[in-house]
């Protein structure tokens, strides 16, 4: 309970995994904010072994994998259901990941095995997804393990939930707040273009853009095009214009 509202960005995991390390051999945790669409956002780390590695790891999904997670599917389609209605539990093994990049990445690599993730919605077009990450010498889940997390999700939601209005929404930045302006304008955007729109707003490049998602600086022009075409905009400076224009409406 200490840990909600910590001025350490990675306390609320550290917490998280030290509550459930001895019940299902957890050995990584994070938690991450889907805020109005927009890709995640990463909100706390925790690795038994230390270090930056797993934020690293977190951060390379949430600007390239994560449009391929189960968890995205659910939520994507659990969207319209009233906020605080929901705590959802899903399981993702390395073995239901087709894409080679993102398993390689994001489970390979860490040793992870499987994941299990506590899905809630604590705002309206706002899901957390606290993730539990099984090390690959511990194998799967087993039935009794996830039914003592699922006795734990509760109060594992809850404090998520509490750790996020204290925490998360002074920590969201400007651009998320216009991108989800836009979002709301033009509600057929792609998560691609959203991405795209995202890195403009922030102020990077092509090539800059392209990097982070794991695209080619062409692809990235062409998702910017796409998405000035479903606005009804073609400039820079009209995107900014058409976000300031939504918040004063």
């Amino acid at each position: 309970m200490l840990s909600i509202g910590a001025t350490d960005a990675n306390a609320f995991a550290s917490e998280v995994l030290k509550l459930t390390s001895g019940v299902a051999g957890i050995s990584q945790c994070t938690v991450f904010a889907y805020e109005f669409g927009n890709r995640p956002r990463t909100m706390s780390v925790a690795d038994h072994r230390g270090g930056r590695y797993l934020r690293d790891v977190a951060d390379t999904y949430a600007s390239r994998f994560y449009a391929l997670d189960g968890n995205q599917r659910i939520v994507s389609a659990a969207g319209s259901r009233r906020h605080g209605s929901s705590l959802l539990l899903h399981q993702q093994t390395s073995d239901d990941i087709a894409h080679e990049g993102y398993r390689a990445a994001c489970y390979h690599q860490p040793n992870v095995s499987d994941r299990l993730s506590l899905l809630l919605q604590p705002a309206e077009d706002i899901w957390l997804s606290v993730n539990l990450y099984r090390d690959h010498s511990r194998g799967l889940f087993q039935v009794r393990e996830i039914e003592q997390l699922e006795a734990m999700a509760p109060l594992i939601a809850h404090a998520a939930s509490h750790h996020y209005t204290l925490c998360g929404q002074v920590q969201m930045g400007i651009p998320q707040l216009m991108l989800a302006r836009v979002r709301g304008l033009c509600p057929d955007l792609s998560k691609r273009e959203l991405d795209v729109l995202r890195g403009v707003l922030e102020g990077h490049t092509a090539q800059d853009i392209g990097e982070r998602i794991g695209v080619k600086a062409s692809s990235v022009v062409t998702y910017q095009k796409r998405a000035y075409r479903r606005l009804g905009i073609s400039s820079q400076r009209q995107l900014f214009a058409l976000c300031l224009a939504a918040a004063n409406s």
